[in-house]
């Protein structure tokens, strides 16, 4: 009898989790309710929609987020596949022309035998049969009450995206081009600076600037650190913009041979350069306010927004309390989830959380044991850490450093220390991956 499953939603949690289920020799139902319905933050048609940066942050294994991208590699996944053929200049970041992206994953989703998509808004949960939900944050009304019901209350936080402009409208003879501490290629970032007079001007334009609606929620209460609003954290203080991402440190203004009292950042939305997202600028702001106050810059005071920022509610499980290491439902393993909804937080990460889930479906559908990736890789930390149930006030978290247990060893330089954490988890992965049983296309790397 042919093994099937059905996966919720194709973003970038779902397409990963149809992706292994498929090469595991499953039939998979890929159900996705755009066109029919798009959330408030959907726009697109296609599958992987980047909503909020176009970057999937740094590249080099000493780094969290590179050992992430190394790990999905090495299980054969799909977005980071899309990601390097879609890739534009981004420093030491690997971040990519977003539509192209999306048409990528999409193409290789729909064009794979054992994948049938269908285009609908599902309403309910399958009452039998394995399942992955991955309709993410912002799942429709009628399935989020089918979750809450199943799962209990879930906990929300506010999401932001930055406003993009086109970069035939910036002023550059008030930029100039540099990568911060000269990483990456000259031209991959557009920096905007200011000195103390036109910073001040901008903090207190930006503090007393209207915001737009937030329904019942308090802009100021819920809104996850890692995404916050920038007139939210100018209300923190007059120099928090500048210890976060107006930071001028590892930057010269070649006008002055000095470093800026405040910078900025533009990072290339398009491999054509035509499009530029303001780095660390999302934002709650209407959008008559965004024009009026990010003109204000001296780079961007004729800037044409091509998009703005918008704020959204996202929504996620109390999964230490709901969910195994392998994303499956407690009391119901058959169920599993993944992305956004079971708090682990950035597109990587959500893109990984599908590889585990897919994996782990995989494996429950074809009567194998349950198989949790190693502790030491930054996959099995994340799913360790949302299945934790001796964690209280859960809140998202995205791969770092610190959800890693220590080495036997102490290592007290930072780098040095990060590299040999990287490489602990990358031969950890090889036996794990050893021990499945199966191939994966990116195990090669380890040889």
């Amino acid at each position: 009898m042919e093994k099937k499953a059905t996966v919720i939603g194709a973003g970038l949690a779902g397409c990963e989790a149809a992706w292994q289920l498929a090469q595991a020799g499953i039939a998979v139902t890929l159900v996705e309710m755009k066109p029919v319905r798009f959330s408030p933050a959907h726009h697109s048609e296609g599958f992987a929609e980047l909503v909020c940066s176009n970057s999937f942050k740094a590249e080099r294994l000493g780094s969290a987020a590179g050992l992430l991208k190394a790990e999905m590699q090495a299980l054969g996944s799909l977005c980071v596949a899309c990601a390097y053929e879609s890739r534009v200049p981004a420093g030491g970041a690997l971040a990519v022309d977003r539509e192209l992206f999306s048409r990528l994953v999409t193409e290789k989703i729909c064009a794979h035998a054992r994948i049938t998509v269908e285009r609908r808004e599902m309403t309910a949960l399958p009452e039998s049969g394995v399942t992955v939900v991955a309709a993410g944050p912002l799942a429709s009304d009628a399935l989020a009450k089918e979750i809450s019901a199943l799962c209990g209350a879930g906990l929300s936080f506010y999401d932001a995206a930055a406003p993009i402009v086109s970069a035939e409208s910036l002023d550059m003879a008030c930029a100039f081009t540099q990568s911060r501490y000269d990483r990456g290629g000259e031209a991959d970032y557009i920096n905007c600076p200011m000195d103390k007079a036109e910073y001040e001007a901008f903090y207190e334009a930006l503090l007393h600037a209207e915001s737009a609606g937030t329904h019942a929620f308090d802009k100021r209460h819920g809104v996850y650190e890692g995404c916050m609003p920038i007139e939210v954290m100018a209300s923190r203080g007059a120099d928090t913009m500048r210890f976060g991402p107006l930071k001028p440190v590892g930057l010269r203004d070649p006008r002055t041979g000095h470093r800026p009292w405040a910078v900025v950042q533009l990072r290339r939305e398009n491999a054509q350069g035509t499009m530029y997202n303001l780095v660390g600028f999302q934002t709650n702001l209407k959008f008559g306010e965004q024009k009026r106050v990010f003109s204000m810059i001296p780079a961007l005071k004729n800037a044409e927004f091509l998009r703005y920022g918008v704020m959204h509610r996202n929504t996620f499980l109390d999964s230490p309390r709901l969910l195994n290491a392998d994303y499956s439902l407690r009391g119901r393993p058959e169920l599993f989830f993944a992305g956004q909804i079971t708090g682990v937080e950035g597109y990587m990460e959500s893109a990984g959380s599908g590889i585990v889930a897919g994996l782990s479906a995989a494996r429950r559908l074809c009567g194998e044991r349950a198989l949790p990736l190693p502790v030491d890789t930054m996959l099995g930390a994340l799913a360790g850490y949302i299945s934790d149930p001796s964690v209280s006030n859960f809140q998202p978290m995205g791969a770092n450093f610190g959800v890693l247990p220590p080495l036997e060893r102490t290592i007290r330089e930072k780098k040095e220390r990060y590299e040999s954490l990287s490489r602990r988890a990358l031969a950890s992965l090889e036996r794990w991956i050893a021990e499945s049983g199966r191939p994966f296309p990116g195990a090669a790397q380890f040889e």
